[in-house]
């Protein structure tokens, strides 16, 4: 397998092959490609960065340029086995409103993201009083594209209010796997697969 960011990597590694998939907020494909070649994937994706779709056009990808708050809609119904949105969700205006979508247009859905409730992010805001900036969460409070800022908690809440279902959660620490064990205080980043 390529050198995929973890929560790709492990997203890779549990695609069924010959799956149609969808990834939205795909960037420039690695993630698509990975899974084109190692398991025959049928992938398309939508990417709001122009010259990231430029690049995954390159790589020989199906990309469009397009956004996950208002795009989705214009995909049918059950059209894939599975869509995926990783470290896209905090983008996004309504978060909730977009998994709802990545839920109707496939039968089952990875998002992942990075966990703002980790122990490092509340020591900065307690110690320092300021918003973190670190390895996952690079920018500055003002010029970040992340507008909510999701916990393990605060989506498992949701998931549970819109009575989705949990096939599988993995939690990253640094470029590892950790225990489900506290993940809120102790998981830097979150991947879950749901279903309705």
């Amino acid at each position: 397998m390529s050198a995929l960011r973890p929560d790709l990597a492990l997203i890779a590694r549990t695609v069924r092959p010959g799956a149609r998939v969808l990834d939205v907020g795909c960037g420039d494909g690695a993630l698509m490609a990975e899974l084109r070649d190692r398991a025959q994937v049928d992938a398309r994706g939508l990417e709001i960065d122009a010259s990231n779709v430029a690049a995954a056009v390159g790589r020989g990808l199906s990309v469009v340029q397009g956004d996950a708050d208002t795009d989705l809609i214009y995909y049918p119904d059950a059209s894939f086995d599975y869509a995926i949105l990783s470290q896209t969700l905090q983008t996004t205006r309504r978060p909730d409103l977009v998994v709802e979508e990545l839920l109707r247009i496939a039968t089952q859905a990875f998002v992942s993201f990075p966990n703002f409730a980790h122990w490092r992010g509340r020591l900065s805001l307690m110690w320092g009083g300021r918003m973190p900036v670190t390895r996952l969460l690079p920018d500055s409070w003002y010029d970040t594209l992340n507008i909510h800022h999701v916990t393990v908690d605060d989506f498992r809440a949701l998931v549970k209010e819109r009575g989705w279902h949990i096939d599988g959660q993995w939690f990253l620490k640094g470029d590892r796997e950790t225990t489900h064990a506290n993940a809120n205080l102790f998981a830097e980043h979150a991947v879950f697969l749901l279903r309705r």
